[in-house]
Formats: C-alpha cells, sequence, structure tokens
C-alpha cells in the first residue's frame, strides 16, 4: 500500500515538473499528436492550421529582432577645414634694456600708451661722456697732424739715399780709375746702407702715424657710439606694455627700459597634429572665433612648421590677421578654423558615432536586408545639428538610436525618420 503511495506522488512530481518547466515541449508533444489527429480526421483544417503557424513564427521572429532607428543620409560637398584650438600673439614682442649705466633724466611714458618708431623711452645722464669725445677728437686731430710730419721724413731719408748712392757711384768710377781709395769707397757703401735704413724708419714713422689715425677715429665712435646709448629708442611702433624706467633711477647695462609690443597685425598661433597637417597649406585662407565675445576674424597662413613638437608630434602654425583698432589682445583663446579642400561628407547627429571592439571610431550602419554593419569615419568639421564625416558610402542608412546594441551580421527591425527630427 505504501508503495502504490509512494508511486503516486513521483508521477505527480513528473507531471508538475513537465508542464512549468518543459512548458513548451509538453505543448509541442501534446500539439503535435493532437495535430496529427486532425490531420487524419480533417487534412483541409490541417493545412490552415501549419499556415497560421509559419505566419505566428515569422512575427516571433520580427518581435524577436532589435527595433533600431535609423536615418538615411546622402553625401554632400562641403568646404572642408581644419580646426584647431589657439591663441592669439603679438607679432613682436621688445623688451627695450640699458646698453650703459646711468641715471634716468626723463619722465617716465605709462604703459598701454602708442609709441612710434624711433620715439624717446628713456633718456639717460651723459656726465662726463661729452668730454670724453672731446677728448678723442682732439686725438684725432693731433694723429692727423702727425702724418705730414713722417710724410716729410720719408722724403729726406730718401733724398739722402739717393745723395748716398750718387757718392756710391762715382766712388767706384774714380777707383777703376786710379784716383780713389779703397776706404772712400767703403764709406760710400756705409752711406748708402744708412740712407736705406733711414727709408725703412720714416715710412715706418709714416704707417704709425696712419694707425695712430685710425686708433683715433675708432675712439671717437666709440665715445659717439656711448652717448647714442643714453638715448634709448623705440625700436618699432606699437603699445608700452610697462611703465617706462622711473625718473632718477640708475639703469645698469641690461636694465629693463619697458617693453613695447605690436598688435597690428595680430597672430593666430595653433598646433596641428601629424593627422592633418599635409591638409595646411601657406597661403590658405583662415578664420577664429575668439573665446572672448565670439569676435570673428579672419587671415591668412604664413607658416607652418617643418619640425614637429617632440612632445605632442604637433606642427607649429601661425596666421595674420589684420588689427588696425587693436580690439584683439595678446594671448587670446580662438577657436581657429584653416581651409583646406572641400570633401564629399555625411551630416549626422553626433550620439551615434561609436566604437568597435578595436576602439575605431565609426557608425553603424544596415544594408537593403536591414543587416548591420561598421563602418570607420573620420569627422572634418563639428556644428551644432551634428558632424560632418567621412568613409560612408554614397547613401547610407544610419543606425542613430539602438547602435550600441547590435553588432555586425545581426538583422534588425529598422524604423526610418527624417533627417533633422
Amino acid at each position: 500500500m505504501r508503495f502504490f503511495s509512494i508511486l503516486a506522488a513521483a508521477a505527480a512530481l513528473a507531471l508538475a515538473y513537465a508542464w512549468f518547466l518543459e512548458h513548451e515541449w509538453f505543448q509541442a508533444t501534446l500539439g503535435s499528436d493532437m495535430t496529427q489527429a486532425e490531420t487524419a480526421l480533417d487534412p483541409a483544417s490541417a493545412s490552415a492550421s501549419a499556415m497560421a503557424q509559419r505566419e505566428a513564427a515569422a512575427v516571433a521572429s520580427q518581435e524577436a529582432r532589435v527595433k533600431v532607428v535609423v536615418e538615411r543620409s546622402t553625401a554632400q560637398n562641403v568646404d572642408s577645414a581644419v580646426v584647431l584650438r589657439g591663441q592669439t600673439s603679438a607679432a613682436r614682442q621688445v623688451e627695450v634694456r640699458a646698453e650703459t649705466s646711468a641715471v634716468v633724466i626723463n619722465e617716465p611714458l605709462r604703459k598701454g600708451a602708442r609709441i612710434e618708431a624711433g620715439q624717446d623711452m628713456c633718456v639717460l645722464d651723459p656726465g662726463t661722456r661729452g668730454a670724453g669725445l672731446d677728448e678723442a677728437r682732439a686725438r684725432l686731430a693731433e694723429a692727423q697732424s702727425r702724418v705730414p710730419e713722417a710724410e716729410s721724413r720719408v722724403d729726406e731719408a730718401q733724398a739722402r739715399l739717393d745723395e748716398a748712392m750718387i757718392n756710391q757711384n762715382a766712388s767706384a768710377r774714380l777707383k777703376e780709375d786710379g784716383f780713389a781709395s779703397t776706404t772712400r769707397v767703403a764709406a760710400a757703401d756705409a752711406a748708402v746702407a744708412a740712407a736705406q735704413a733711414g727709408v725703412v724708419s720714416a715710412q715706418s714713422g709714416l704707417r704709425a702715424a696712419r694707425s695712430g689715425i685710425e686708433a683715433a677715429t675708432a675712439a671717437v665712435a666709440v665715445a659717439e657710439a656711448e652717448i647714442d646709448r643714453l638715448t634709448i629708442k623705440a625700436p618699432f611702433s606699437g603699445l608700452l606694455e610697462s611703465d617706462t624706467a622711473e625718473l632718477g633711477s640708475l639703469l645698469q647695462p641690461g636694465a629693463l627700459c619697458g617693453t613695447v609690443i605690436q598688435l597690428d597685425p595680430v597672430k593666430l598661433v595653433g598646433y596641428v597634429p601629424e593627422t592633418e597637417v599635409n591638409r595646411v597649406k601657406v597661403g590658405a585662407q583662415a578664420g577664429a572665433r575668439l573665446a572672448a565675445g565670439g569676435q570673428q576674424v579672419q587671415g591668412r597662413v604664413t607658416f607652418l612648421s617643418r619640425s614637429a613638437d617632440p612632445q605632442t608630434r604637433t606642427f607649429l602654425v601661425e596666421i595674420d590677421v589684420p588689427n588696425a583698432d587693436l580690439a584683439i589682445r595678446d594671448g587670446q583663446t580662438a577657436e581657429i578654423l584653416i581651409a583646406s579642400e572641400g570633401a564629399d561628407a555625411h551630416l549626422i547627429p553626433q550620439s551615434a558615432l561609436t566604437l568597435n571592439d578595436e576602439g575605431a571610431l565609426g557608425v553603424r550602419i544596415i544594408d537593403q536586408d536591414a543587416v548591420v554593419d561598421f563602418v570607420d569615419v573620420d569627422i572634418i568639421r563639428d556644428t551644432p545639428r551634428g558632424v560632418w564625416v567621412t568613409g560612408l558610402p554614397e547613401v547610407a542608412d544610419v543606425i542613430v538610436i539602438g547602435q550600441e546594441y547590435v553588432i555586425e551580421g545581426v538583422t534588425v527591425a529598422p524604423t526610418y525618420r527624417e533627417l533633422g527630427q
């Protein structure tokens, strides 16, 4: 009796397991048996039942697909531009410094003032430098006066040499005729040698006199240059970025007199990545939007570095921008756009961009059979309406919602929407 109770309990457990845990198999088995029975009884109703089952399976397969939102995008030709972040920079900036030691004797110029090229910035006390210049000029005059004297000595020595040579010839002839002794001939030869030495000495004196003129001339130039250094002038037209040296202050060589900057034209300075450097050309049109106030300016590329920064692997680029009203300051942040050749690109929402398993940036698209594929893209411009990208086909169905939930090769259930929605 107890055996039958255990057997009944086991059968009940088996039925419960089949119903709750293997419900689909259980139902399919029963359905199959019922379908076979119905087929045997009524072939027409069996065919209708099979069709209904196929339709139900198709609906179930469609419902099982991931639903995504797709935009159909067509390529457009757009003006390509290289976008950089940079800053403004003064065309020239110089710290004007003293070259001599003296006390400032003029009133200072205040920072922010306009200054012209050659205008006095700092005037120093001359002290005794004027007397030193007068002394140098006097020595020059003295050296110049010695030249005629040295030249006359050369002429005198040359005349004595000529006289000695004449006496030497006469003595030699008289000796040949027996009218002069050997001693007289030797004395004539000695006189010629002495005269030649006198000529050489006179010529050396003339050269020394001329060297004295050159030395005195150099001394005058040094004294004049020292006096010129007493007036420190602006090297170019611009603005004073700092006050000039205060009245009465002592300037030593190398001490700062003032700082001058030139802001017309002003430079835009940025760094181009090595992936974009081939798209930038010297002379290309460029524009920028300043961070302060959103002011837009235009100019042309004047310099592109041939050597990359060893740390960032970027290339320096400079753009000259007119700034006649000096409204643009040195050091302002700017978003720079440098024009390059146009390209066929697609405008897509920035949210449609994604990464594949290799970390490549791109988008997911679908083909005519709604099968997903991943395409690498390059961003050429960022706008408030989206991003312009290249790398897509002429016409592409881009997944804009749900791209993170599908992978390549998966069939999806797309819902199309108009661009800009």
